[in-house]
């Protein structure tokens, strides 16, 4: 059989994978802190028909003959580029303005945070107990004003609060102003590392590093700007371009595939 044959159905295959990811950056287009994703492709092996030769003193060298049976998929890349900020006024709308994640968790135990999550998308919510919690009712995690790892609680009976752009949730109730606690940031060495967990979240990998809290504006993280939310990072001019040119792509090799047959068909003609 024709080695072109197996390269066009090998990056067909391929083409499909990237329409995917194409297809899942346009239906988030419009999904708070989405990061998109991008495919990249590498050769596949090639076989040696000939190998190098080096030149004598009669002759000259002589390059290496391979002929390459196709392409594979090298990586499919998590882009984490900063979405435009949209101002919403709302005081539990939250974006974070340069690198680090929001953290969530089920809760804290032993000093140290319950199931851990990473989030870009800052829109947060009170539950009965005055908890701050995203939409699937996870807690946002920070610090107490003892410096301890803990849910960020603002009390019932608050009047107003406000959060600064260093993470300081503050309160006014009928006694005074008061600080409910400090939100923390994570920063990871590799942030390509982490894993999409759905839900606007992500997961730690060991190729992500381990987690670093920090305050808002410290170690390498970014501010916090309330009122606002970060939208995703994908560019439909973009996304479009390359929808095309992933179309195009299969159509070629599709071509491939159909002029392999018809040579083929040529060859076992011959009997005839």
């Amino acid at each position: 059989m024709l080695r072109s044959m197996y390269s066009g159905i090998g990056a067909m295959r391929n083409f499909q994978t990237k329409l995917d990811v194409i297809g899942n950056n346009i239906a988030n287009v419009n999904t708070y802190g989405f990061k998109k994703g991008r495919t990249i492709f590498k050769d596949l092996v090639s076989q040696q028909i000939a190998g190098a030769s080096g030149p004598t003193a009669n002759r000259g060298g002589v390059n290496p003959k391979q002929v390459g049976l196709g392409s594979q998929l090298a990586a499919i890349d998590t882009v984490h580029t900063q979405g435009s900020l949209q101002t919403t006024g709302r005081p539990l709308d939250l974006a974070i303005s340069g690198d680090g994640f929001f953290v969530l968790g089920e809760g804290v135990n032993s000093n140290a945070i319950v199931n851990p999550v990473y989030t870009r998308a800052g829109n947060f919510y009170l539950d009965k107990q005055g908890n701050i919690v995203n939409a699937d009712g996870l807690y946002l995690m920070g610090e107490d004003t003892a410096g301890n790892i803990s849910k960020i609680n603002i009390p019932p009976t608050a009047e107003s609060f406000s959060i600064g752009s260093d993470g300081t949730v503050t309160y006014v109730d009928s006694s005074g102003l008061h600080t409910a606690g400090k939100i923390q940031l994570a920063k990871f060495a590799n942030n390509d590392g982490l894993e999409k967990a759905g839900q606007n979240l992500f997961r730690e990998t060991a190729n992500s590093g381990q987690a670093t809290l920090d305050a808002p504006g410290k170690g390498g993280t970014g501010t916090i700007v309330a009122g606002t939310l970060e939208m995703s990072n994908v560019d439909l001019a973009e996304e479009f371009t390359e929808m095309i040119v992933a179309q195009r792509g299969f159509q070629a090799n599709t071509r491939i595939i159909t002029t392999s047959d018809e040579i083929l068909q040529e060859l076992v003609n011959l009997k005839k």
